[in-house]
């Protein structure tokens, strides 16, 4: 698995599966955090249809997807052949070694184009590992962490970002990455995320309760 300086290369593009674009639009700054981040982000064409399920539950991360792509934040992409075979390969067997339709097709795509795929799950990660040891494989963390990121939003903005994407979209967050998380929202805020481990979480002050949580 490539390092997160696969990000330093502006022309290797970067393929966002379904919980990336969740964790981007999460952020509510998610234009300013792409165009800051110098390679391109595509996603395939199976991430719509895996968000367009969510209405059913009220969420509205596709018709974000949408206005992230009409405005050429985003850019759709098909598989080829090749890709398909890859994708095959990913969703069909034992569920221990297959993947959900997009995290298959965001690894096909990458393994296809030579492109960088931005994956948030241990299982997909550990399934590139195996399969795919020279693929580019990264984490929302990464893509958030890139220096231009911060120097776009500035300090406070950068904070609030990382923070929207831990609670509002349950971010994962790599161990490699924790202290630095820690870091930039700080425990307080850090005892909110249920996505970071219970130690984490465990050891962050209390926050003060809000009015709904006082019944006011």
């Amino acid at each position: 698995m490539r390092s997160p300086t696969s990000l330093t290369d502006p022309l290797i593009p970067l393929v966002a599966d379904s919980s990336t674009v969740i964790n981007l639009i999460a952020t509510g700054c998610a234009p300013t955090i792409i165009r800051a981040v110098p390679n391109r982000i595509v996603a395939v064409d199976v991430i719509p249809g895996e968000l367009d399920t969510g209405r059913q539950r009220g969420r509205v991360h596709a018709d974000r997807l949408q206005e992230l792509v009409d405005d050429g934040h985003i850019e759709i992409v098909t598989l080829g052949d090749s890709g398909w075979v890859h994708f095959e390969t990913l969703v069909a067997g034992p569920a221990p070694q297959t993947l959900d339709d997009g995290e298959a097709a965001t690894i096909a795509y990458a393994v296809e184009r030579g492109a960088v795929a931005i994956i948030d799950e241990k299982k997909g990660t550990r399934i590139c590992a195996s399969r795919f040891p020279s693929l580019g494989v990264v984490s929302t963390v990464d893509v958030l962490l890139h220096p231009e990121v911060r120097r776009k939003l500035g300090d406070a903005a950068f904070t609030d970002a990382v923070f929207a994407a831990l609670q509002y979209a349950k971010m994962a967050v790599f161990p490699h990455h924790l202290d630095e998380i820690l870091r930039i929202i700080g425990p307080e805020r850090a005892a909110q995320c249920l996505s970071l481990p219970k130690a984490f979480r465990a050891s962050a002050p209390n926050p003060a309760p809000t009015e709904i949580e006082r019944g006011t």
